[in-house]
């Protein structure tokens, strides 16, 4: 919420009339109105809590497709869900967690009946361009494999 003071015959008379802003730039007539609209948009659901982003990990020739759901509320970013959709041995997997920030930790487990691995663990450190280098791994393990996860655009 801003105030804002303006110039008006008010004011050459010693009185200042002042404009309120609500937190999305609308104006509004009181102060406790645009505090009100401030109230009510931290009792959001925890849907609004979440956005997405796409991120490709690559190892050489392998490269898994990531939709990633976060919070953007918070940071390190925590990651509250998603999916890994192609180029796991049984895709689509489930992002259980983890977070994104100058580090970045995720896991997922395999929600398909093949033979392959339950589970993996994907750890990464922020470089420029935006992406992670890092390592992953299956079944417990988080360095196994070499990559580099950048944003897809």
């Amino acid at each position: 919420m801003t105030t804002q003071a303006r110039k008006s015959s008010k004011a050459q008379s010693g009185q200042q009339e002042r404009r309120f802003v609500n937190p999305m730039g609308a104006e509004v007539k009181t102060r406790d109105e645009a505090y009100a609209a401030d109230q009510a948009s931290q009792e959001v659901t925890a849907e609004a809590l979440q956005t997405g982003a796409k991120l490709q990990l690559h190892n050489g020739a392998t490269t898994f497709e990531l939709e990633v759901r976060y919070n953007p509320n918070t940071y390190p970013f925590v990651i509250t869900g998603g999916r890994i959709v192609s180029g796991i041995c049984g895709a689509p997997w489930e992002i259980t967690g983890g977070s994104m920030g100058q580090q970045l930790r995720l896991t997922a487990k395999r929600t398909s009946q093949t033979p392959c691995a339950a589970t993996i663990t994907i750890l990464g450190e922020y470089q420029n361009p935006p992406s992670y280098r890092g390592t992953y791994g299956f079944d417990g393990a988080s360095t196994t494999f070499r990559h580099t996860t950048r944003y897809e655009v």
